[in-house]
């Protein structure tokens, strides 16, 4: 389906980006501008993905505080 779309559409354009022009097919120029957002956005999502990692080491890492007796709603040890 990707060959065929490319193939179909070899218009040539002129493409302008950060002051760089060439001159592509229309097919060939969609299909790198798809790619270039497709990695743009694994990027991202690997970013926030060691993101939350690191978040996650940081709270195990941290000492949990241990209830004391009557603090979890549970009765404590009777003294008689």
């Amino acid at each position: 389906m990707l060959i065929i779309f490319i193939l179909q559409n070899q218009d040539r354009v002129t493409v302008h980006y950060l002051g760089v022009a060439g001159e592509l097919s229309v097919g060939m120029s969609l299909f790198i501008a798809a790619v270039a957002g497709g990695i743009l956005v694994a990027v991202a999502g690997e970013a926030r993905i060691l993101q939350l990692r690191s978040q996650s080491r940081h709270r195990h890492s941290q000492p949990q505080a241990v209830p004391g007796p009557g603090t979890t709603g549970q009765p404590g040890p009777s003294r008689t």
